[in-house]
């Protein structure tokens, strides 16, 4: 019986890298995608700072419009 648990936990650990895989995959072709649409990273409150060789960036008013269409998705897909 020892070797029948041990292949299902074989076989769990190889659905859950598959999803990894899977949700790699996803981000990467999102981030391709995101380099193309012209304002984001650019709307007014996004933080940009420079001063001779210092440079700061940071989207805050682009982190929080990515917030909340991410939880309103994962709401939306939440239910059931």
């Amino acid at each position: 019986m020892g070797n029948t648990t041990s292949m299902f936990g074989f076989e769990g650990f190889a659905k859950l890298l598959i999803l990894f895989g899977i949700v790699l995959a996803l981000l990467g072709g999102l981030l391709l995608v995101v380099g193309k649409i012209p304002f984001i990273g650019r709307l007014p409150g996004d933080i940009y700072i420079r001063k001779g060789d210092f440079t700061f960036y940071f989207p805050l008013t682009t982190s929080i419009l990515i917030s909340i269409l991410l939880t309103f998705l994962f709401s939306l897909f939440s239910r059931r």
